[in-house]
């Protein structure tokens, strides 16, 4: 086995041990293991079925990590990402009117692309050609959309004729739910336990049961969920896609899946220390692997892939290699037999979890120039734009339609990428359909 393990991930020459690339597949685990019951309730709000969601989840996770081991031998978790999640459903099924069903066709179309661009290294020139501050006001004002969704979700603020929203009544019991989820997930992030957010909704989940706000589930192992409501929907509904408005989907599908991963998977491999000369090594492979989790995904029935943050948690833990990846999505697997607890898991359970995952998204804000007006401007309309209009693609629009512009009348114009002024043009098309065209 010893032998084997070396073979495939090269434990000694990275410095490490099965032991300990164990306990941080473990650890990497436990920090992101809510995600199999977040993303399906979020899906649920969207009309899915939220037993084929959680095993769509679970399943396009089991294949992000493995790809991620294989490929790459990175210790980074690959799985269906919040804000393209939070997309889907609040600005795509909700906003615009498409019913899921139809929606999945333009993340499969979103998928099959991706995969063609990262062969071809179109993602690693897009990329490179975004301004690192736009990147950062992305990532945070997604982190700030989710955390107004889980206010929202939990209650905590409601609809208002005056103001267009108000604080939610705290005399609501569930609304003390969602109170009693955050103090608990803060205060264990706060002393830095492993797996904070898990236990959180554990604790939670608990309260409610004991208290009755939450019915107590008829069994709590079970086969996985069939996913013959989600499987191969989006490849069924392809003939949508003479509609021109489910291009404007995919195109924005691709814009948050290309940014999503991208800052996230650089900061992870700089912090295992595997970056040499400031460059990633295997990189091309690390894009592939994300890509065809996507893709899997999507023929699955769930949303686009994305690397987790939460594998920072394993490699602070000693992961060095793709072994902390597979245990990852071993342990994966093994989560699919308790599907049940999707009945206790509410809204005002995954609320807290929102709030909180929205506040370390929103982390990078510190590191954006807001002392450069012809910046930090394009990078507020970014961040404010998404919880405001409710729309990410909206929040990602405006950015990319400022920067240039402010840059160029800054006498800074040759600093702006050639790339970003096609991405103008793009966005003024994409503003147009999303605003022009009826919504099905």
């Amino acid at each position: 086995m010893n032998n084997i393990m070396e073979r495939w991930f090269h434990l000694s020459e990275n410095n490490t041990s099965i032991k300990r690339e164990t306990i941080a597949g473990l650890t990497t685990f436990v920090s992101m293991a809510y995600i199999l019951f977040v993303i399906p309730t979020i899906l649920g709000e969207a009309g899915m079925d939220k037993g084929a969601a959680f095993t769509a989840t679970a399943l396009s996770a089991i294949l992000g990590c493995g790809l991620m081991a294989f490929l790459a031998n990175y210790p980074v978790a690959v799985a269906p990402g919040l804000g393209d999640n939070a997309f889907f459903t609040y600005s795509v099924v909700l906003a615009m009117g498409i019913p899921w069903q139809k929606a999945m066709a333009g993340v499969f179309v979103a998928s099959v692309i991706f995969t063609l661009l990262s062969c071809m290294k179109v993602r690693e020139i897009v990329i490179d050609a975004i301004p690192y501050d736009l990147k950062l006001a992305m990532a945070a004002g997604i982190g700030i959309f989710i955390a107004f969704v889980g206010l929202k979700g939990g209650g905590l603020v409601v609809a208002n004729k005056s103001s267009l929203i108000g604080i939610g009544s705290f005399t609501v019991p569930t609304t003390w739910l969602t109170i009693f989820g955050i103090f608990v997930v803060v205060i264990l992030m706060a002393r830095q336990v492993p797996g904070s957010i898990f236990y959180g909704i554990v604790a939670t989940t608990l309260l409610g049961l004991v208290t009755g706000l939450i019915k107590m589930p008829t069994h709590i192992v079970a086969l996985a969920p069939s996913m013959k409501s989600t499987f191969a929907v989006g490849i069924k509904e392809l003939p949508a896609m003479t509609d021109p408005q489910m291009w404007a989907v995919v195109l924005v599908l691709l814009l948050v899946a290309f940014f999503d991963t991208a800052g996230t998977l650089i900061g992870l491999v700089q912090q295992a220390g595997l970056a040499k000369n400031g460059k990633m090594p295997r990189l091309g492979r690390a894009l592939m692997a994300d890509s065809l989790s996507m893709l899997g995904g999507a023929i699955m029935g769930t949303t686009p892939s994305a690397t987790y943050v939460e594998s920072s948690a394993g490699i602070a833990m000693g992961g060095k290699t793709g072994l902390t990846s597979l245990v990852t999505a071993i342990l994966f697997g093994l989560s699919m037999f308790f599907s049940p607890l999707l009945t206790v898991v509410t809204s005002q359970v995954t609320a807290p979890v929102l709030i909180v995952v929205g506040s370390l998204m929103a982390s990078s804000l510190r590191e954006i120039q807001w002392d450069r007006f012809e910046i930090a401007f394009p990078a507020f309309v970014t961040i404010i734009g998404m919880p405001l209009t409710y729309n990410i693609s909206y929040g990602i629009a405006f950015g990319f339609l400022i920067y240039p512009v402010a840059m160029t009348a800054a006498g800074r114009r040759k600093e702006v990428n050639g790339v970003m002024w096609i991405l103008l043009a793009v966005f003024i098309i994409l503003l147009y359909v999303l605003n022009v065209l009826p919504s099905n």
